[in-house]
């Protein structure tokens, strides 16, 4: 019976693959074990193996061209064997498999109804089920921090019951019901969604168990779990078994490579191959009839004297710790990722004058109980220049731009977790040192994980400053949904040219990232040059 051949996931994150090569063609037998094709996936170009054997009766995706992962790659089956049944579907699966999906799909919703229909578990009088709150407007999952109350503590409507980390912050959640804490749902340290389980409130002495086990995961309330989603998982587990123990003994012992003088040898191995400058003829293969492959080429350590050619030694020992990502970690991720994929990006790079900034921080340093920072000069100005050029103040939307009236700096702050970005809001109205003072604050509240939500809200654009790192200069992704960000570097004593002569100086590199979509070159180009006549002069800000 033909058996249909999908594209296989060769990535954890591959969603699609290219077939670079084909080494069967149609109507070639294929044995178990056999290297049908080089599929290029997002990470590297692979040997893709045949785990059934028979007679190669179509390709459904030739040479250069890409498909999804699990759409129609090949069919194998007997010689002459009528596979237009397998074909009429379109190419993805055979009828036989649509038909397995479709009863599958009919019992589970059968089992659904069935278990819908005693789904609803009745709570005990006064008990109350508290589910992972919603503390951000982007969280998707929180994680316990710590636990305030134990099992068995009395909680009044107001006490802090635990401290979740979410994508931004860790926060005191308080209790909205009082009675005594029955039952905990996660331990800490432990993550869960938004809506699942995260402790049960009640009298004293009542039992929960019956909640505890039956409540179902984001429902917000106690049901029984579906089944069918539980056991989905188990019909994959065997196939992927079976192709791994099939895999094992298709490795045959190396033998020769060449007949008559010719190497055989696939064109992926022969890419490596002439990248690590090695001499193929000095490869035994280990693939079908000695055929070179990749993990020949990959293995292959140079003959020393005495030595066979081509000796596989294996050297060293691979090692690694793992760490479990922060849900701070993972919003990064996806918020930077966003960004950067979404947000036609482009930078400009600017070098400033800085004896006079230099000079006027000292004085106004000067002033007791005054201090201020390089970095609460660049605030200032930044703020003072958006005012002038509101397209760099912007925002992205489908059908509109939105040019902001208002001023609200973000600053970039390194915690241990990550990156967040509190918001100094109407920076252009503050004077420096309410400015410095602000930063400040907020930079302590980042670092001891007390900021609010409302506190990193509402940014229309961002200075993020690596100078004190010994940074010279650097670009950054624009945090969205601002249109720009400003990257501020150290600043750099070094020879420079001023009327005609040599002499010591100290500048300081800044990098613009634009959002292109909203902010032009030449728009961008404007607000650095008013930027710059802020921070070179900044008695002007004063004024």
């Amino acid at each position: 019976m033909a058996i249909v051949i999908n594209m296989p996931r060769l990535s954890d994150t591959m969603e699609e693959g290219t077939v670079a090569a084909w080494l069967k063609k149609v109507g070639d037998k294929v044995e178990e074990g056999d290297i049908l094709a080089e599929i290029e996936t997002d990470k590297a170009t692979m040997e893709f193996e045949s785990f059934n054997e028979g007679t190669l009766l179509h390709i459904g995706v030739q040479e250069g061209e890409t498909t999804k992962v699990d759409e129609l790659l090949a069919i194998i089956g007997e010689e002459g064997e009528d596979i237009d049944d397998l074909l009429n579907g379109g190419g993805s699966a055979s009828k036989a498999v649509e038909d397995e999906k479709t009863d599958d799909a009919i019992q589970n919703e059968n089992e659904a109804s069935q278990d819908k229909a005693e789904s609803e578990v009745a709570l005990p009088e006064g008990v109350i089920v508290v589910t992972m709150p919603r503390l951000s407007d982007t969280m998707e999952e929180g994680t316990v921090a710590t636990w305030l109350k134990k099992v068995g503590d009395t909680v009044e409507e107001g006490d802090i019951l635990a401290e979740i980390e979410t994508d931004k912050a860790t926060m005191e959640f308080e209790s909205f019901q009082a009675g005594t804490l029955l039952h905990v749902g996660l331990q800490e340290g432990e993550s869960a969604k938004v809506d699942d389980l995260l402790a049960i409130i009640g009298p004293a002495g009542t039992d929960v168990a019956d909640v505890a086990s039956n409540f179902k995961v984001g429902s917000g309330s106690a049901k029984k779990e579906e089944a069918p989603k539980k056991e989905a998982p188990k019909k994959e587990a065997p196939k992927t078994e079976v192709k791994k123990e099939a895999a094992k003994p298709s490795i045959p012992t190396p033998v020769p490579s060449s007949n008559n003088g010719r190497l055989f040898a696939s064109p992926l191995a022969k890419k490596i191959a002439k990248e690590k400058g090695i001499n193929l003829s000095q490869v035994q293969g280990s693939g079908e009839n000695g055929r070179i492959i990749k993990q020949d080429i990959e293995n292959f350590v140079p003959a020393s004297s005495g030595a066979s050619v081509g000796k596989f030694v294996p050297t060293g020992q691979e090692d690694f710790d793992e760490v479990t990502n922060s849900q701070m970690r993972k919003a990064i991720a996806k918020a930077l990722t966003n960004s950067k994929f979404t947000a036609p990006h482009y930078y400009l790079n600017v070098e400033f004058d800085m004896e006079n900034a230099i000079a006027f921080r000292k004085q106004f340093n000067s002033i007791p109980d005054t201090k201020i920072s390089y970095n609460d000069i660049v605030v200032k100005a930044c703020a003072l220049a958006l005012k002038q050029h509101p397209q760099v103040n912007s925002q992205w939307f489908a059908d509109k731009m939105r040019l902001n009236n208002h001023v609200h700096i973000g600053v970039a702050v390194a915690v241990p977790d990550g990156l967040v970005v509190p918001v100094v809001k109407f920076a252009n109205e503050q004077s420096l040192p309410q400015i410095g003072a602000a930063v400040k604050d907020l930079a302590g509240k980042a670092r001891n994980k007390k900021l609010t939500p409302a506190e990193m809200e509402g940014s229309t654009f961002t200075v993020s400053n690596l100078g004190m790192f010994g940074i010279e200069s650097f670009t950054s992704i624009i945090n969205q949904p601002n249109s720009a960000i400003l990257s501020v570097g150290n600043i750099i004593e070094k020879p420079v040219v001023k009327e005609g002569k040599i002499v010591v100086g100290n500048t300081m590199k800044l990098s613009l990232a634009c959002d292109h979509r909203t902010v032009d070159g030449a728009t961008g180009a404007q607000f650095l040059q008013t930027l710059k006549e802020y921070i070179e002069n900044p008695v002007t800000m004063l004024v």
